[in-house]
């Protein structure tokens, strides 16, 4: 039996092992994904993001424990930086959340940035995929935190959460790295330090100065103490009252398509990529090219188009 079949079983063996398969880009994976696709479609995903030290692991943590009381699956995708040795995941999802690790209904896995940027991994939509036809009710993502431009989470999560904290002026850069026209709901986290409230005036007059929306929904911000589990069942509810807004809106279907949009760009350009990387390495095509562009014969753009029209002819991905 494939892979792929046993991940639509909920068999967790085979999931572990197709999703370092992913990670690793091996050949036969794509022929695994191409059979859960169909199956997809169904998890809800929940993105969370936010500056280092903003409790993004606690948040996830205690919505793991909601989750599990509402008797739903939950998949946990961790985005971590790379190591510079071995290209893997600093961070291990042994580390993270360990006391969830003997529970059937929650699977957790770290993934490495391996360079991606925007505060996730290449492999994030596929793991995503993975998880949804593995059963998962709910999948939460949580970015990398090594930077405030962590924005492509949207096209990801059909839900995305912002944590920020009082006490620090990284929540300020945070939102002006754009993070303010991402998020559905803002968590003000560690809501029993000094500061919380001038953090919380501070945002609300941020989003009354953006422009006006037509949208069905307005940013929440609520306040939350992860580590006492405070405000949790509220930060639940409003997850569900964003999911069925998104629903009796019509935005959902159109969030289906825009994301469909986006992953059929990056397999595009993933496989052009592929093509032209084995062209440089295979054919002398390619170097005569360089050498026409070195001696200024042809322009780069030219190139670019012969480059494509080849591949186009030969018909090969």
């Amino acid at each position: 039996m494939g892979l792929a079949k046993r991940v639509l079983q909920g068999d967790v063996r085979a999931t572990a092992r197709l999703l370092r398969e992913v990670e690793e880009e091996l050949p036969g994976a794509i022929d695994e994904l191409k059979v859960l696709y169909p199956h997809t479609g169904k998890a809800h995903v929940v993105g969370i993001t936010g500056a280092p030290g903003s409790g993004k692991s606690t948040l996830i943590d205690v919505l793991i424990d909601a989750y599990r009381k509402e008797n739903k699956t939950v998949g946990v995708i961790a985005i971590d930086p790379s190591s510079p040795f071995s290209g893997g995941a600093i961070l291990g999802d042994r580390i993270r959340m360990q006391r969830h690790a003997t529970d059937e209904g929650v699977f957790i896995r770290s993934l490495a940035t391996r360079g991606w940027h925007g505060g996730l991994s290449k492999a994030a939509a596929n793991v995503i995929h993975i998880m949804d036809a593995m059963g998962r009710d709910v999948i939460l993502v949580e970015t990398v935190g090594v930077g405030q431009a962590e924005v492509d989470i949207m096209n990801f999560a059909h839900t995305s959460l912002v944590a920020l904290v009082p006490g620090t002026g990284d929540w300020v850069q945070t939102l002006k790295a754009g993070i303010l026209e991402i998020a559905d709901i803002f968590v003000i986290n560690k809501a029993d330090k000094q500061g919380v409230n001038e953090v919380e005036v501070e945002l609300q007059a941020m989003l009354q100065m953006g422009a006006p929306s037509a949208a069905a929904w307005k940013p929440r911000i609520l306040l939350t103490e992860a580590i006492n589990n405070k405000g949790i069942d509220d930060l639940m509810e409003v997850i569900r009252q964003h999911r069925e807004s998104l629903i009796a809106s019509g935005r959902y279907e159109a969030y289906l398509r825009e994301r469909s949009r986006l992953e059929l760009v990056e397999v595009l350009k993933s496989s052009l990529m592929d093509r032209v990387s084995r062209m440089a390495t295979e054919d002398d095509y390619v170097e005569k090219l360089i050498d026409d562009l070195a001696s200024r014969r042809v322009d780069p753009y030219s190139a670019a188009s012969d480059v494509l029209k080849r591949i186009v002819q030969e018909g090969k991905f």
